[in-house]
């Protein structure tokens, strides 16, 4: 029977939640580009939040480890971590297996195999192996050894890590293929016991010639924009430095980019031709130029200090002079040497005469401050995300009236009431030119100013184009002490 009528036809109630806002960028995140073959071309980068997942991917020995473990030994620790791959040199093809689970990578499942077959392609070549024997096997190692044996052209491994089969060619550059395994015409079809078939879920990774560190710093950027810096764990030529440099000042996504340099031409003054000199004379804000005569990878531990800082808490900004390098062996340098490396902006973990050991200075390749730097960029993606929000999460729209350009107007400002809030910008004398009612000399007593202009005062054009009046913002940096003088006089 009927239950009545609904009350819908009296009160009708509808919930429409809200998009959900989209985040901000990560400005903690290190990638770390290196030439070992752990990660595939296809898969390219690969996220790690601990020192120990490097080291069961990477071992010990590998330059990516030995840069993420000075990452990670910072204090306090870092854990935002990308390693992708360089292929410096033609790379192989490949057959990347489906990842087993526990249950289908028993070797029980493969010891009652005595006639194994299946079909494959490698570097075009159509192969069928059969008469595979697995019934003595007490491992996946001796499964893909048996399989191997049956094979000229390729490799097959067991990658225990990841939990599947891989087929690599024995070929490399681009005509290098591995193609998907298919079922035989007799014996028993091991290209879905292996994982290795189409309908298992195997990816072919097709070879490629080797590329330069500038197209892999290119290709890396476009496959995530999740890192913020960067450290090349391999070796570089002043044109490799030189080109990454001018692509990461040029990418439309802010990043920066850590060099360590070993070369005793950066300590020497009358030297012009180091690679610290090339970087100062390209003024590059976004490169960060340590010299150190232990350590390649000395700059992952100034990106592991700096990379700790939450510019969504209170007062937590901080400068890298007088930081500390954990394992790094601090320099000892004459005068002239110290004062030759602050002239080419290059910083450098150095011993002082009272027992102590800091980072100096703490800049960029063009003379900017690293943390002015970090922080700008923060500040940047921050004021843009959240007005960003403000438009994508209304629920109706921001009208282009005086009114709506208040309600941008307030998201602005309560962005750069948080740059206060972490440090990065403080009150102050206004030195610059005059924006909206503000005037040099003026003092910004919250540290900022900011203003739209009346919508009345906009043209007809950039209205009918839907576009806000221009939102203008004049803020001071808080900026660091990082030298004092002290004049004592004394009488009688």
């Amino acid at each position: 029977m009927s239950q009545g009528l609904p009350v819908s036809r009296v009160v009708n109630v509808t919930v429409d939640m809200s998009s959900r806002a989209a985040s901000a960028r990560n400005f903690g995140a290190l990638l770390i580009m290196g030439t070992s073959s752990v990660i595939d071309p296809l898969e390219r980068l690969r996220a790690y939040s601990s020192i120990e997942e490097v080291a069961t991917d990477f071992g010990t020995g590998a330059p990516e480890y030995q840069a993420a473990s000075l990452y990670y030994q910072q204090s306090p620790r870092p854990v935002d971590l990308f390693i992708g791959r360089w292929g410096n040199e033609a790379s192989a093809g490949l057959l990347r297996g489906a990842i087993l689970t526990a249950e289908q990578a028993k070797i029980s499942r493969f010891t009652i195999v005595t006639d194994g077959a299946m079909k494959i392609t490698v570097n075009g070549k159509a192969i069928t192996i059969k008469g595979v024997d697995l019934s003595r096997e007490t491992n996946l190692n001796g499964v893909a050894q048996r399989i191997a044996e049956k094979i000229n052209t390729a490799t097959v491994l067991w990658d225990a890590s990841n939990s599947r089969f891989v087929v690599t060619s024995s070929t490399a550059g681009k005509s290098s293929t591995v193609g998907f395994t298919t079922a035989p015409d007799s014996g028993t079809d091991l290209s879905a016991l292996t994982g290795l078939s189409q309908a298992a879920g195997a990816a072919p990774v097709a070879g490629m010639d080797g590329e330069t560190a500038a197209q892999a710093v290119a290709t890396l950027a476009d496959f995530s924009s999740a890192w913020y810096g960067l450290i090349v764990a391999a070796i570089l030529s002043a044109d490799d430095i030189t080109a990454i440099a001018a692509f990461i000042s040029a990418s439309s996504t802010s990043r920066i980019f850590g060099v360590t340099t070993q070369d005793t031409a950066t300590i020497d003054a009358s030297r012009t031709d180091d690679i610290a000199s090339q970087l100062k004379q390209g003024k590059s804000g976004r490169v960060f130029t340590q010299y150190s005569s232990t350590s390649p990878y000395a700059a992952a531990s100034v990106f592991g200090r700096a990379f700790t800082v939450n510019f969504g808490a209170n007062n937590t900004t901080l400068t890298l002079k007088f930081k500390q390098e954990p394992d790094i062996q601090a320099e000892l340098l004459r005068t002239s040497q110290a004062d030759a490396l602050a002239a080419k902006n290059c910083n450098v973990f150095v011993r002082y005469d009272n027992d102590t050991a800091i980072l100096q200075e703490g800049v960029m390749a063009n003379g900017d401050f690293f943390d002015e730097r970090h922080g700008l960029d923060w500040l940047q993606n921050y004021v843009q995300n959240n007005l960003y929000n403000l438009l994508y999460t209304s629920t109706t729209k921001v009208p282009q009236t005086d009114a709506g350009g208040t309600r941008l107007l307030a998201s602005v400002e309560q962005s750069m009431a948080q740059a206060v809030n972490n440090g990065l910008i403080a009150p102050g004398v206004w030195n610059s030119g005059a924006v909206g009612q503000l005037s040099p000399g003026d003092t910004l007593t919250k540290g900022y100013y900011a203003f739209i202009q009346p919508m009345a005062a906009q043209a007809q054009a950039d209205r009918e184009k839907r576009q806000a009046p221009p939102i203008q913002v004049a803020c001071k940096l808080a900026g660091a002490v990082h030298f004092a003088d002290v004049l004592i006089t004394v009488v009688r």
